[in-house]
């Protein structure tokens, strides 16, 4: 079990870092108190089936329990867990300026100036940020630049590791899929609807992808559109897009698009992508 510590000053961007660990396939948990850690190992042991990276944020909104945090990060070290502790931290006048924007109180004490509370959990927080494994400063980064900082501690090095591809077919009649990246339109070519002996198949049989695959058409077409994704999705892994739907439509669903949908599928798989094929409307 592979256990990783996010904490840090208030306001520094705990928040988006657990959302780039669950893109990453984390499970995580956001405040939960460093007292009930024991009580989570022994869930996980009795149950953890397909777990095996977890998140926890932990700071200073747990209050007083947070002062349980070193003794109880020591349960983790008994049970010969790994874990790796991520502190996210920003200068003042960047927490000062989120604080005023998103017109919040500092989780340490509501009723104090946000600059005497930033100076007083730096206080309270000196002691994990020095035992923590990776100190991250947010003050400047987008949200892909702080994917790519953690992905690079985490030794993320494959591109592919970082988004989940979905290729949808479709058939337009019943409309577009609403969560679609990219639409492609293969109604322009030769329709295996109307081989009699064909009809009643989908793409998924070799027949039907042997007739639409006949084409020189389908096949400069399906070339090309190799080459486009081929350049495109890795920006949207640069930008940091966790997952990519690329959706491919004929008229019904059942022919066309699921022959183009298998193979834009087998393309990316064989690229080392992690793939979802959906056939929408095919029977």
């Amino acid at each position: 079990m592979n256990f990783i510590i996010i904490s840090g000053q208030s306001g520094a961007g705990k928040s988006q870092a657990k959302k780039v660990f669950e893109d990453f396939g984390y499970y995580c948990i956001d405040n939960l108190p460093p007292s009930l850690i024991p009580n989570f190992i022994e869930l996980l042991e009795q149950n953890s089936e397909g777990i095996n990276n977890i998140a926890l944020v932990i700071d200073i909104r747990g209050g007083k329990f947070f002062k349980d945090l070193e003794d109880n990060l020591k349960l983790l070290t008994q049970k010969n867990y790994d874990y790796r502790i991520f502190y996210f931290e920003a200068n003042d006048e960047v927490l000062i300026k989120r604080f005023k924007e998103t017109r919040r109180s500092h989780p340490l004490d509501p009723s104090a100036r946000i600059e005497t509370c930033i100076e007083r959990e730096k206080e309270i927080l000196s002691a994990l940020k020095e035992d923590a494994d990776f100190v991250i400063n947010t003050g400047h980064m987008t949200q892909s630049q702080l994917k790519k900082e953690i992905s690079r501690f985490l030794e993320i090095k494959n591109e592919t590791e970082q988004i989940a591809v979905t290729v949808m077919s479709f058939g337009f009649k019943k409309g577009v899929p609403l969560d679609s990246d990219y639409v492609f339109d293969v109604r322009f070519l030769p329709n295996p609807y109307y081989i009699e002996e064909l009809r009643p198949l989908t793409g998924n049989d070799l027949s039907v992808r042997d007739y639409v695959m006949s084409f020189q058409e389908s096949n400069d077409y399906l070339d090309r559109l190799k080459d486009l994704l081929e350049y495109a999705v890795p920006m949207f892994v640069r930008d940091g897009r966790s997952q990519l739907v690329i959706s491919v439509g004929c008229t019904g669903g059942q022919h066309r698009s699921v022959t183009f949908a298998n193979a834009l599928s087998e393309f990316f798989k064989n690229k080392g992508y992690n793939v979802v094929t959906v056939h929408r409307d095919a029977k």
